[in-house]
């Protein structure tokens, strides 16, 4: 009986550890971003910061599986990683006399008690500290790579394996990009501040590429077994929302948010009973979410609101909010965005948008207008790996009754893809071409 006794303890101490690190994994997705903010401004290295807050996360693990996990979770880590990191500037300030901002920053923060602390926190600067930090991590200096390697990791809360399993690359690859941003931030003595006035439009710019690759890459996967990655557009949608709280004036932040909310309402729909691609015109509209995409075009009128030009992710917005406003896709108003389209590439002149203007145009006009828009982007270097062109291409030879190129087009499309699903679905395309173009000579 005793021994019975013994195992049960051993399994209820096993279960209370077990649901301790649950909660301590929680409260880090949470708390993550905030603390590492936090202790940037305080220690001036984003590197730094990130290894305090991970001291405070190893001291959780050791002792909230015994003490029980607090009140206020997140109050506890801070607190752990301020004396982390005031211990730190001691040390600087030790070995480094001469940094006077330093010895400063230390006087300040010891001479407050933790309610002065916690009133600042509450005030706001927090909030600041946040901002700071994805500034920081998405700045122009470091390489597109670099800087959503970066942002993933200290804003999304993503470990090194789970970053390197969203882009589908290895971990040493992943971590070697991490520690070379670190690196490089420190090297050029980048401030974690906030940009001036005159550089803030590049800067933002460069913090929303970031949240929109992210999220891209998440909505159709570039390579691999899967169609979407919901994970990555799930920590894009996160990121948007944390930035449209921190810059709620800025209306490419909230038309970016809505954009990214008005795609995530199709998930859904976007995938069939087995994993396979369910592209837009045939989607069961009845399975969007209606809440996100109500959320997503009140952003979009929030954006609208704010007033100025409308900037590129508003437009792109704003095309996306056509097709949730149509009923079916038969009711899409496809001349509003093939004009919306005119106005992106008038603003973000690109091959890419030429070629998503050229879909618009052909079902707003007929397939030999839009043809004609994809043929002049024939020479383009930058498509000539660029698996949509033939993709478009092949669809609109395909209305025209010209399969036997329709055939062409796809199996190209086909090769080019690093999609293993969107590989399958142009390949099921272009058999259903090859089996039309027997049809007709049979008849013929």
């Amino acid at each position: 009986m005793a021994a019975e006794d013994s195992v049960t303890a051993e399994d209820s101490v096993t279960a209370g550890t077990a649901a301790a690190h649950r909660a301590i994994e929680a409260v880090w997705r949470i708390e993550a971003a905030r603390l590492i903010a936090r202790m940037a401004r305080m220690v001036g290295d984003v590197g730094l910061a990130e290894e305090l807050a991970q001291d405070a996360l190893v001291l959780a693990l050791e002792k909230w599986p015994q003490s029980g996990v607090p009140q206020n979770p997140g109050a506890w880590l801070m607190a752990t990683a301020k004396n982390r990191a005031i211990d730190q500037l001691r040390r600087r300030k030790r070995l480094e006399s001469k940094h006077e901002q330093i010895a400063r920053e230390l006087q300040t923060y010891e001479a407050m008690t933790e309610a002065e602390i916690d009133a600042v926190e509450e005030g706001g600067e927090i909030e600041d500290d946040l901002l700071r930090l994805i500034f920081t991590t998405c700045h122009p200096l470091l390489s597109t790579e670099a800087r959503v390697a970066l942002t993933l990791r200290l804003l999304g809360g993503l470990t090194t394996s789970e970053i390197a399993r969203g882009f589908l690359v290895s971990e040493p690859t992943v971590a070697q990009r991490i520690v070379r941003a670190k690196r490089t931030l420190a090297e050029a003595r980048v401030p974690f501040a906030l940009p001036g006035t005159d550089e803030l439009g590049q800067r933002l710019e460069s913090v929303l590429e970031v949240v929109y690759l992210i999220f891209n890459e998440g909505y159709a996967a570039s390579t691999g077994e899967h169609w979407m990655r919901p994970e990555l557009c799930a920590q894009a949608l996160r990121l948007g929302r944390i930035l449209a709280g921190l810059a709620p004036r800025e209306p490419e932040v909230h038309g970016l948010l809505a954009l990214m909310e008005i795609q995530a309402s199709r998930f859904p729909a976007r995938i069939g009973p087995s994993g396979e691609p369910v592209l837009l015109l045939d989607q069961d509209r009845a399975r969007w979410d209606r809440l996100l995409a109500a959320r997503g075009l009140a952003g979009l009128a929030r954006a609208e609101r704010l007033g100025g030009a409308l900037g590129p992710y508003t437009l792109q917005a704003a095309i996306a909010a056509c097709h949730t406003r149509a009923p079916t896709a038969a009711d899409t108003d496809w001349e509003r965005i093939a004009a919306l389209y005119e106005a992106l590439a008038q603003l973000r002149p690109s091959p890419v948008v030429e070629l998503n203007r050229a879909v618009a145009v052909a079902m707003a006009f007929g397939p030999e207008a839009g043809l004609e828009l994809v043929d002049a982007l024939a020479d383009e270097p930058t498509l000539k790996s660029y698996h949509p062109l033939p993709s478009v291409r092949g669809d609109l030879l395909a209305r025209l009754g010209r399969y036997e190129e329709a055939h062409a087009e796809l199996t190209r499309a086909a090769a080019l893809t690093q999609n293993a699903r969107e590989r399958r679905l142009l390949s099921e395309r272009a058999a259903a071409c090859a089996w039309e173009r027997s049809a007709l000579r049979e008849t013929g």
